[in-house]
C-alpha cells in the first residue's frame, strides 16, 4: 500500500469513528445523561472506545507523515486528540462525563469537517 493510500485509509478510519461518536451523542443533551442509566453508561463506553481508536489512529498518522500532515490542519487540537486517548486508556474509571460530552458537542464536528478536507487532499 502506498503512503497516500495508507494515509487515506487511516483518515477514513478516523472519520468513521468520529461519525459514530456524533451519531451516538446526538441524543445526549447534558453530560449527566451518560451517568443516569445503563444505556447512558453503555453509550459513554462506546464513545470512549471510539475516542481511543481515533487517538491511536492520529498517532499512527503522525508517524506515517513524519509529523507534517497534521501541522497543515491546526483547526484540530491534534495533541489533545492523542492526549484524550491516553487519559481514557490509562485512567478509564476516572473518565469525566462532562469532558466527553464537551468533546462530542464541540470538537467532533470540527474533527469531521477537517478529516473530510484531509481525505479530499492529503498532500
Amino acid at each position: 500500500m502506498s503512503d497516500t493510500a495508507l494515509i487515506r485509509e487511516v483518515l477514513s478510519q478516523i472519520l468513521m469513528g468520529a461519525r459514530r461518536i456524533e451519531r451516538r451523542a446526538v441524543s445526549v443533551l447534558v453530560a449527566n445523561e451518560f451517568l443516569d442509566s445503563d444505556a447512558g453508561l453503555d453509550k459513554l463506553d462506546a464513545i470512549c472506545m471510539m475516542l481511543i481508536a481515533i487517538g491511536e489512529s492520529v498517532k499512527n498518522l503522525d508517524k506515517i507523515t513524519n509529523g507534517k500532515l497534521l501541522l497543515r490542519f491546526p483547526q484540530v487540537d491534534w495533541k489533545g486528540v492523542k492526549g484524550v486517548r491516553d487519559v481514557i486508556s490509562h485512567q478509564y474509571f476516572d473518565v469525566d462525563a462532562e469532558a466527553v460530552h464537551a468533546i462530542c458537542k464541540k470538537h467532533i464536528p470540527v474533527l469531521i469537517a477537517t478529516v473530510e478536507k484531509m481525505i479530499a487532499d492529503p498532500h
